[in-house]
């Protein structure tokens, strides 16, 4: 009775064609002062109507009595006449009462009433509603589809009934490629299934402003999670080498917890944009945009921040009424000379980036730094990659070892992460966290270590 009307092979979305009429009955109530005693006697009883999105209380279907704001409940289809006391009771009682009438009501339903999947599955034909296509990735006010190839010739009829349905999305989109396989940014080709070809969005994560060109630049509102569960490692004051920064998902978080982040991406557009978002959101003391290769970056950044010397004030709140000039300083945070963390988030080829770290504290980078080189802390080691995946992951975790061990020279084995003034000869123990699946076959990882000395201080 509720379904929407079926259309099988409608190709252009024809809104009127899903108007529908739905005959019940309704307690017509007399007094508009027993509305509230009424409907709860019949939701008790569970005559009152029941169903998703529809209320149980209406005006009343005659013009005159709707004029003086008479109302009807409606109850639900089963409950055709009042005299089958036997099964509704209440509504005969209250008849009875001289409470309530029960009177015929034509209940119309139109297009808004039903959702995406209610319409898309009275158009789609019925053999070819085995996965529906109804995800998809929203980043500002567009909508990201990757739809399969047979719902392709459905796809601007799907794209209009989504949009339609989700009122802050304003353009659908459908990836024609992989991510990556056309540019080194990450970038995809798109084409528009509605909506205007507006690629220029603004969105909030972590209470922080991001503002991008969606076609030009990488984002994935999936990791949220992730970005917020590597950014509470972090502590305040800590120096972070972001190397593959985009457009500061991870940076601009940790610069609002007061931490120094060396933010870097080799996308002219995502640097841009990260730019944008430091200075929106108020970071600059502690975030720093650079654009550069990552490879050279992560060398260049330990050198460049073994001889930079910056601290930060840090107020404490104040009333309105002080004046900014006479506020004082509670503490004041200085940036360190070395990082505690890396984090290389370009799972497709970050695992070929670990040569980097190989004499990374070199002799004219140790010469900057106040500490014997037995007491530099070794930082942590974020890196992403995609594996294959299984139900436990130990076959990836082993593959992925082998592979840092490769690039590192150094053997690295699952395990637990050793502590950062630790010796060489403890075991260095990977900790590999399984961050989402990203096709049928195909996972996304996290493998943290910490970096072994011995690859630290090798000379090259």
């Amino acid at each position: 009775m509720f379904r929407a009307p079926v259309h099988r092979g409608m190709r252009t979305l024809d809104r009127s064609a899903f108007h529908k009429i739905v005959p019940l009955k309704a307690a017509r109530v007399f007094d508009n002062k027993n509305i509230f005693s009424v409907r709860s006697q019949l939701e008790r009883s569970k005559d009152a109507l029941q169903q998703e999105r529809i209320g149980s209380v209406h005006a009343d279907p005659d013009s005159e009595r709707a004029k003086t704001g008479r109302k009807c409940i409606l109850l639900r289809p089963e409950v055709v006449a009042a005299t089958q006391e036997e099964a509704y009771e209440v509504v005969a009682e209250l008849v009875k009462q001289q409470l309530i009438a029960v009177i015929p009501f034509k209940l119309r339903l139109g297009y808004s009433y039903w959702t995406y999947h209610d319409i898309i599955t009275s158009i789609l034909p019925e053999d070819e509603q085995g996965e529906i296509p109804s995800g998809f990735t929203q980043v500002g006010h567009v909508a990201h589809l990757n739809l399969r190839d047979e719902y392709l010739k459905y796809k601007h009829l799907i794209a209009e009934i989504l949009m339609d349905k989700n009122p802050g999305v304003r353009t659908v989109i459908n990836k024609v490629d992989d991510v990556g396989e056309e540019n080194e940014y990450r970038t995809f080709r798109y084409e528009v299934l509605a909506g205007p070809d507006n690629m220029d969005v603004t969105i909030s994560e972590e209470n922080c402003t991001f503002r991008f060109d969606y076609s030009k630049v990488y984002w994935n509102s999936r990791l949220h999670t992730e970005h917020h569960r590597v950014v509470t490692t972090f502590k305040e004051g800590e120096a972070v080498c972001d190397v593959m920064a985009g457009v500061g998902p991870f940076a601009v978080p940790a610069g609002k917890k007061g931490i120094f982040v060396w933010a870097n991406d080799l996308n002219p557009d995502s640097y841009a944009s990260l730019q944008y978002a430091v200075t929106k959101n108020k970071v600059a003391e502690y975030v720093r945009p650079f654009n550069e290769d990552g490879r050279t970056f992560i060398k260049s950044a330990v050198a460049g921040l073994a001889k930079t010397d910056h601290t930060v004030s840090v107020f404490q709140k104040s009333s309105r009424d002080v004046p900014h000039t006479a506020r004082r300083p509670a503490r004041t945070i200085a940036q360190p000379k070395f990082f505690s963390h890396f984090v290389l988030n370009l799972p497709a080829t970050a695992l070929t980036f670990l040569h980097s770290f190989v004499g990374l504290y070199s002799q004219s980078v140790r010469q900057h730094l106040s500490v014997p080189q037995d007491e530099i802390p070794m930082p942590l080691v974020h890196v992403y990659c995609f594996s294959t995946k299984s139900d436990d992951n130990v076959k990836e975790s082993a593959e992925i070892c082998e592979e840092i061990t490769r690039q590192l020279d150094h053997k690295m084995i699952p395990g637990t992460v050793r502590g950062p003034t630790a010796l060489d000869k403890v075991e260095e123990g990977v900790e590999v966290f399984d961050v989402r699946d990203v096709a049928p076959k195909k996972r996304m990882f996290c493998a943290t270590f910490r970096l072994p000395r011995s690859v630290a201080f090798r000379e090259v």
